[in-house]
């Protein structure tokens, strides 16, 4: 071939050379590009739930700067925006003045408590509740606390400290709930939570706090598993393992019924716990479980478990259903029409019980760890009910003994560890609403639940109330 033919050829393949080098560098650089290198492939599993940002966290924070709460007087917003803008003496105004109109909304007290704090210096406990997805339970939670801050630092506070608290909305979900722990453990002039409020938030959260040496105590996480979570990790209500049992008792002794169907929900830990505990319970006692029935299932039919349950013999209907599966529960409760005597976990404790359930949940026993009932003229009975106009439940009596717990720790030790240490020691004691509060070397309470049964009455407004079961 001649030189004058090689040329053309020698210089295609030279242009091929650098486009292939210029290409190859390119790729390359985009490799080191992290921001960029997904920017135009499909998102992996992993990549479609992204967590939310550090703006969108301290979002679910307020300690008075921002409304939680979607239903709020002009007033109350008056009182946030000044808190916002760091005028104390103008949000203590408003917020005492949407307090006049609305004195049950804890949300406004807890902000008046830190307003009349304003810049001096203050422990700070935080509250995790999901205000935004649960109200009625977070309000029923935040009402506990704001009657122990309130009393707190109307009593000098610790050590002539007063306490701030912190809200942190976590709407029970276990990733959120795992997000804002990682914030928390951040926030040094935090010094203990109160919470979660489900299981499984708890169970998400408590492992954050545990590696963060971070002490919570849930006043309403129920699960067994929460025992082992670590020795920063402590609860005011009894596990799973108390109700089990006075359930299993009572349908044995008082009842006198061998078998039971259980009704739960198989996405919830709290459920599962309760329904294992429960069976574990009866069967040493002598009973057994006939029948299980997921609450989650997406084909359940109240009617169809019903004649299954009729089916394998079963005596009694055990509902160990959360606050999620609470609606078909209650559809059970609706179509049983009080053929089979009903049993229920501390989740069945609701208004919505007396309001849905109606005459069909007339005689149904409930697992609880307080009932108000049972010492109506305790001091806790007395100031809550001039505080907040109408009676409290297990949940806000359960909470105010965590706050009380934690400004004890406090008046031992200020650190985050020496909190934990007061907290764990032999001789720790506090009296709270519901008795002496002492945590075993597991962080769990041992205290006795108590029962109540649905009968007709007017205390609830709905025609039907809980009342303690008469032993």
């Amino acid at each position: 071939m001649s030189q004058k033919n090689e040329t053309p050829v020698l210089v295609l393949s030279l242009l091929a050379t650098l486009l292939l080098l210029a290409g190859g560098f390119w790729w390359f650089s985009r490799r080191l590009q992290p921001s960029d290198s997904t920017s135009n492939q499909a998102a992996t599993p992993s990549e479609v739930s992204v967590p939310d940002s550090p703006q969108d966290l301290a979002n679910r924070l307020s300690s008075g700067e921002r409304l939680l709460t979607s239903d709020a007087s002009v007033a109350k917003q008056a009182g946030v925006a000044a808190y916002a803008a760091q005028d104390y003496a103008q949000a203590v105004s408003e917020l005492e003045a949407a307090l006049q109109t609305r004195r049950n909304d804890p949300e406004a007290l807890i902000y008046l408590n830190n307003a009349r704090i304003g810049a001096d210096p203050a422990y700070t406990i935080a509250v995790a509740v999901p205000i935004a997805t649960s109200v009625n339970p977070a309000l029923e939670i935040l009402r506990g606390v704001a009657q122990a801050q309130q009393e707190i630092n109307e009593g000098g506070g610790v050590n002539g400290t007063p306490v701030k608290i912190l809200i942190v909305s976590d709407d029970n979900d276990p990733q959120v709930a795992q997000q804002m722990a990682n914030l928390l453990v951040q926030y040094q002039e935090v010094l203990g939570v109160i919470g979660h409020f489900g299981s499984d938030a708890t169970l998400a959260a408590g492992n954050v706090y545990e590696q963060g040496r971070l002490v919570m105590i849930s006043p309403t996480s129920t699960s067994v598993q929460v025992s082992s979570l670590g020795n920063y990790i402590f609860r005011t209500v009894p596990s799973d393992r108390f109700t089990a049992a006075a359930l299993s008792r009572y349908m044995l002794n008082s009842l006198q019924r061998q078998n039971a169907a259980v009704y739960y929900n198989s996405m919830s830990d709290y459920s599962q716990s309760l329904k294992n505990e429960f069976a574990t319970a009866l069967s040493t006692d002598g009973g057994q479980v006939v029948a299980e029935f997921d609450l989650a299932d997406p084909s359940f039919s109240a009617l169809d478990t019903l004649k299954q349950a009729a089916q394998q013999e079963a005596e009694v209907l055990v509902l160990a259903s959360n606050t999620a599966t609470l609606d078909p529960a209650l559809q059970v409760v609706a179509v049983n029409r009080g053929n089979l005597p009903l049993l229920g976990g501390d989740s069945i404790y609701n208004p919505k019980t007396l309001q849905v359930g109606g005459e069909s949940a007339v005689g149904m026993v409930v697992a609880v760890p307080w009932v108000l009932l049972a010492n109506p003229q305790s001091a806790f009975v007395r100031t809550a009910k001039t505080l907040w106009g109408g009676d409290v439940n297990w949940r806000t009596a359960m909470a105010y003994d965590a706050t009380l717990a934690l400004a004890a720790a406090l008046q031992q030790d200020s650190s985050r560890d020496g909190v934990q240490q007061a907290l764990s020691r032999p001789g720790f004691s506090v009296m709270g609403a519901t008795g002496t509060v002492r945590f075993l070397p597991s962080g769990d309470r041992n205290q006795a639940m108590q029962l109540v049964v649905v009968e007709p009455g007017a205390r609830s407004g709905y025609g039907y109330d809980f009342v303690p079961v008469s032993r």
